[in-house]
C-alpha cells in the first residue's frame, strides 16, 4: 500500500493488554453463523484464528452472536446483539444519540453521556467492521435502516479516536441517497480497507469512493480446515464417493440461482430446473460420471423446543432436483447426500470430487482451496453479488462463471471444467499458495494502525 495512506497515523508498540472488538453486518442472532448458511462459518473460524495469530495476547470481543463453545474454543466474547443492532424501533434513535455523544467528545473530549456501546468503545484499541458483502444496500434487507446504523457504529469509534478497518470485505452495491455521503465520510476515515476480492474495488469507485488506498486480497474462508478421512468416511456408505467406479462430480444449487427471486421461495415448477436437470443428464450420457446432489445450508430450532440441527434451504432444492432426475435413464448415476453435515465435514465432503458445480459462493471456495476443478453459477435474479465472479477471479476461474439463464453457457463451460480438470487442479495446487497468503495480509496489516496505551 502507498505510504500515504499511514501518513495521518501514527504507528505504534503493540501492547500485550489490547483490545479489540469486532462488530458490523456479521451481526446476527445466535447461532446463525455457526448453524446455518455454512459458508458462514467457513469465514468466522479462520476469522478470529488470524486475529489472534498476528494479536496472540489481545482481548477479541465482539457483537457476532456465538455459542459459549465457540467462544471458548476460539478465545473470544460475544457482547449483547443489541449494541449494534436488536430489530428494535429504537436501534435508530439509540444509534443517533451515539453519533452525537461521540461528536461533542470529539470536539470537547467529555462525554456527555452514554451507552453500552460508548462504554465498550471507551475500552477498545482497535475496532473491525466485518460486513463481508452487505456493507450496503443489502444490509436493508436484513433489517430497516441497518446499513445507516453501521455507518453510524463506525462513525462513533471514528470520532473518539479508535483505529478502525473495514477488512475482508465485498462492499456494494450502494444507494444513491443522502447515506451514501455519510457512507463515503465512514470509508474515507477508516484507517485500514481490505477486500476479499478486486471486483469490489471497481464497485466502489463506480459509487464516487476513493479506493487509493484499498488492498483487494482474498476471503479467510479459503483457509477453513475441512474434517479428516476418517471422519467423514461414514457418510460415504452407499455413495459414489465410497468405491469410485468413474469421475463423480459434485452439484449444489440454491434459491439465487434459480430464475425468479425470491431466492427463499418453494413455489418452484419443474421447468424451473430444466436447465440444470438437462446439463446433469448431458454430462451422465457424455462422459458417464456420476453425480453428487448436496446442500450448503443447515438450520436449527431453538428453544422452547430442544436445540436441534435441521436442513437449511439448500436441501430441498436438491432433493427437487433428485426426484426429477428419477424419472430419467441417468438416474443410476445420480446420489443425494441427505444428512446434516458440519461445515468441517461438508468442506471434506465436497474435496473428494474430481469437480464441483456450485451456486454457493462458499462452495466453490470449498472446492476452489481444495483444488478441486470448479464451475460457478451465478445468481439468477436481483439482488445480484458481484462477490461470485470476485472470487472466481481471486482463484483465476472467473472464465467458469456461468450464467443460470444461458443453457449453452452452462454447457459451454461445465464441458470445459470437465475436460480440462487436471489442467485446472495443477493451476489451482499453485494458486493456493498464493492465495493463503493474501488471506493472512488482511490481518499482518492491522498491526500498521494500532496504537499502544
Amino acid at each position: 500500500m502507498p505510504e500515504s495512506l499511514f501518513s495521518r497515523l501514527s504507528v505504534y508498540k503493540i501492547t500485550r493488554d489490547m483490545k479489540i472488538l469486532v462488530i458490523g453486518q456479521g451481526t446476527l442472532h445466535w447461532g446463525r453463523l455457526e448453524f446455518g448458511n455454512i459458508g458462514n462459518y467457513y469465514i468466522i473460524e479462520p476469522f478470529f484464528r488470524e486475529l489472534h495469530r498476528v494479536f496472540p495476547d489481545a482481548t477479541i470481543k465482539t457483537t457476532f452472536q456465538m455459542t459459549e463453545e465457540f467462544q471458548k474454543k476460539e478465545n473470544i466474547t460475544s457482547v449483547p446483539m443489541s449494541m449494534y443492532y436488536a430489530w428494535s424501533e429504537e436501534d435508530l434513535a439509540t444509534a443517533y444519540k451515539e453519533y452525537t455523544i461521540a461528536s461533542i467528545y470529539h470536539d470537547t473530549k467529555d462525554f456527555i453521556d452514554s451507552t453500552p456501546y460508548i462504554q465498550e468503545l471507551k475500552s477498545t484499541d482497535l475496532v473491525i467492521d466485518f460486513s463481508g458483502d452487505i456493507w450496503g444496500q443489502n444490509a436493508d434487507l436484513v433489517g430497516p435502516n441497518r446499513f445507516l446504523i453501521g455507518l453510524l457504529k463506525d462513525r462513533c469509534a471514528q470520532l473518539m479516536g479508535i483505529p478502525t478497518a473495514m477488512i475482508a470485505g465485498s462492499p456494494g452495491p450502494f444507494n444513491r441517497d443522502a447515506t451514501l455521503n455519510l457512507a463515503h465520510l465512514v470509508f474515507n476515515d477508516f484507517n485500514l480497507v481490505t477486500n476479499r476480492e478486486e471486483i469490489s474495488k471497481s464497485v466502489l469507485d463506480n459509487f464516487g469512493f476513493n479506493t487509493k488506498n484499498v488492498y483487494s486480497l482474498a476471503c479467510p474462508a479459503f483457509e477453513f480446515e475441512p474434517a479428516p478421512y476418517e471422519t467423514i468416511r461414514h457418510f460415504l456408505h452407499g455413495s459414489p464417493l465410497e468405491n469410485k467406479k468413474r469421475p463423480v462430480i459434485g452439484f449444489i444449487l440454491c434459491g439465487w440461482n434459480l430464475l425468479k427471486g425470491p431466492f427463499s421461495r418453494t413455489d418452484w415448477t419443474d421447468g424451473e430446473f430444466k436447465n440444470y436437470t438437462d446439463l446433469i443428464q448431458l454430462l451422465v450420457e457424455k462422459y458417464d460420471v456420476d453425480i453428487c446432489l448436496m446442500s450448503h445450508s443447515n438450520g436449527f430450532v431453538i428453544p422452547p423446543a430442544e436445540f436441534k440441527m435441521i436442513k437449511g434451504r439448500d436441501y430441498p432444492i436438491a432433493l427437487e432436483i433428485y426426484n426429477l432426475l428419477q424419472r430419467t435413464n441417468c438416474a443410476e448415476h445420480i446420489y443425494l447426500f441427505d444428512e446434516i453435515y458440519t461445515p468441517a465435514e461438508t468442506k471434506g465432503i465436497i474435496g473428494l470430487f474430481d469437480m464441483l458445480i456450485s451456486g454457493r459462493v462458499h462452495a466453490a471456495v470449498a472446492a476452489l482451496s481444495q483444488s478441486v476443478p470448479t464451475m460457478i453459477i451465478d445468481y439468477g435474479h436481483e439482488p445480484k453479488a458481484h462477490k461470485l465472479r470476485g472470487f472466481a477471479r481471486v482463484a483465476n476461474v472467473e472464465q467458469y462463471v456461468a450464467d443460470p439463464h444461458s443453457y449453452e453457457e452452462l454447457v459451454t463451460k461445465a464441458t470445459q471444467v470437465y475436460e480440462h480438470r487436471e489442467e485446472i487442479r495443477n493451476m489451482l495446487s499453485e494458486r493456493n499458495k498464493e492465495i493463503v497468503l493474501q488471506l493472512k495480509k488482511n490481518f499482518d496489516l492491522l498491526k500498521d494502525i494500532v496504537k499502544s496505551k
